[in-house]
């Protein structure tokens, strides 16, 4: 997934911000063009990555036409969707031609953006998308399509027999809900496979605190022979899964399909 995202940040800057600096090249009048980017957190290193090519990206672009390219980095410490809103706010009123934007939570967001279009800021979502709202691009993963592979590749590996159990991450960002539900309807087509009561576990995005959920469910639930990690948190972290190699599956998302609407 890092590799998209660094993708989709060059993408975003050749689409708006190479169109800005070129009609600014053709009068003749170089100036400052500030991009504002927001990622979910900034103890992500997804987000990190990301960050990183926007900075090449705004350097390769700015140099193409003369003018300067800033990348105002507006990522939460930890992930605050309130904090989000505020970095939006703060961009649209201070004059950025343009927000990236991976949302933690839509509903929250959504009158920022659209606000903030109304300024005259274009704004495009990404990794995580406010459908709603008046953002004019999403590009991230087909997150429906993407859960329903997590599902039908870990009924692969139990011989479509066993108790599963999902990590959700963050419960109000739009992206992982649609994959954790998409797995939910994908496991009904496996008549002797079930999720365990209540056995969507959620937690903050954070290598750490992800394999902490993991290990209490598993030491709570011996029953659990399976696991859909809707991203890949806990193995960013070295050790973090405690049992036997081979004795409980685990299908995870670290790299997905992705898909630009508008």
């Amino acid at each position: 997934m890092r590799h998209k995202l660094v993708l989709f940040i060059c993408l975003f800057l050749i689409i708006y911000g190479q169109s800005y600096a070129q009609d600014i090249s053709k009068k003749g009048n170089a100036k400052k063009i500030t991009i504002g980017m927001i990622g979910k957190s900034q103890s992500n290193p997804v987000f990190i990555a990301a960050y990183a090519g926007a900075r090449v990206a705004a350097k390769e672009i700015g140099a193409k036409y003369g003018v300067e390219v800033i990348i105002d980095w507006q990522t939460p410490k930890d992930e605050d969707p309130q904090e989000q809103a505020k970095a939006v706010d703060q961009l649209s009123h201070s004059g950025a031609a343009g927000i990236a934007i991976a949302c933690s939570d839509a509903k929250i967001l959504t009158p920022f953006i659209n606000k903030a279009v109304d300024l005259g800021t274009q704004v495009v979502c990404f990794d995580a998308d406010a459908p709603k709202s008046k953002r004019f691009a999403y590009y991230g993963s087909d997150n429906a399509e993407f859960g329903r592979t997590l599902m039908k590749e870990l009924a692969q590996v139990m011989n479509e027999q066993g108790v599963v159990a999902i990590i959700g991450g963050n419960k109000n960002a739009p992206n992982l809900q649609l994959r954790v539900h998409a797995v939910i309807e994908e496991l009904k087509n496996y008549p002797s496979m079930k999720l365990l009561p209540n056995g969507v576990f959620y937690h903050e995005e954070l290598p750490g605190k992800a394999s902490e959920a993991v290990a209490r469910a598993q030491k709570t639930n011996p029953q659990i022979g399976g696991w859909v990690f809707v991203g890949g948190w806990p193995l960013w972290q070295k050790n973090a899964i405690k049992w036997e190699p081979g004795k409980i599956k685990i299908v995870a998302s670290m790299r997905s399909q992705v898909n630009w609407s508008t």
